[in-house]
């Protein structure tokens, strides 16, 4: 009867990449940790910053590769060598143009991959914790700690949502966020879409029953929501979106006339000059 017991076995975080489809010569991890000339604190690691402090690395390789994998996972190290799981970022390869004497840069965009796990995946760092950045291969070998209970996602209010295209596909598809869904799935609105990269705005609308959860899921799902300058931009470089900042402007109850959300999106047009500069056709 012994015999027959299934044998003990250690969780890596291989097995959590090949769960996900991900082949480990793919991946670099990097293990950050909080001190005075990076991330100071938890509540300096916003994802902008993290973004930022990553990106940029040494011109003369060696943690990171000369030319490095397409998906980087970013641990931040806690108690002992246990590293929690922050962002996985797609990289799309080096900014050659952004390169100094000292120094290279990476275009990195937030991605998806793993994104149930960001914020819950602990896993155990090797020995050697001053090497910071692992080869595939090598970090595929690090056992899991935990994979932590997922915490309900609090709605900070409608008018402090600031969210990246990475985080609203993760918001759209992720339970822990029910309190969004809610509050969003409430309220009629106007919504602001910022490119990071070029600065232009697109004013758009969420009215009658379609309500500002409808349409953003749309964009979660397409990453033009029909827009034809913003679908246009994702056939010539679908990884347009990315780059995306979602915000909400204002919003009205479910009663409130259609007339009246339509006037409140012509006055941001207007006022934030969208058409002429932006994205708004009409």
């Amino acid at each position: 009867m012994g015999s027959d017991l299934p044998k003990p076995f250690t969780l890596t975080l291989g097995d959590v990449l090949h769960a996900a489809g991900i082949e480990a010569t793919d991946v670099l991890v990097i293990r950050h940790t909080y001190k005075p000339d990076g991330l100071t604190s938890p509540a300096d690691a916003t994802p902008e910053a993290v973004l930022a402090y990553t990106r940029v690395q040494h011109l003369k390789p060696g943690k990171i590769p000369a030319v490095p994998p397409r998906w980087w996972l970013i641990f931040m190290a806690e108690a002992g060598r246990r590293c929690r799981l922050l962002t996985v970022y797609d990289n799309s390869g080096e900014a050659l143009e952004e390169r100094t004497d000292t120094r290279r840069s990476f275009n990195l965009h937030e991605s998806d991959a793993l994104a149930s796990l960001h914020g819950r995946l602990l896993i155990e760092w090797s020995k050697d914790p001053v090497n910071w950045a692992k080869r595939g291969p090598a970090g595929a070998k690090f056992p899991v700690v935990e994979i932590a209970d997922p915490q309900v996602v609090e709605f900070p209010g409608y008018d402090k949502v600031l969210l990246s295209y990475a985080q609203l596909r993760q918001m759209v598809g992720d339970s822990r966020y029910t309190k969004w869904h809610a509050a969003l799935g409430a309220v009629q609105g106007v919504y602001l879409i910022a490119d990071t990269a070029t600065g232009k705005l697109y004013v758009g609308k969420a009215d009658g029953g379609e309500r500002i959860w409808g349409r953003w899921t749309t964009y979660a799902r397409d990453g033009h929501g029909g827009n034809v300058e913003m679908r246009e931009l994702v056939e010539r470089d679908p990884n347009q979106p990315g780059r995306y900042l979602l915000s909400i402007l204002r919003v009205f109850g479910p009663q409130v006339p259609q007339s009246e959300v339509d006037a409140a999106e012509a006055h941001f047009k207007s006022a934030l000059l969208s058409r002429k500069h932006g994205l708004n056709r009409n």
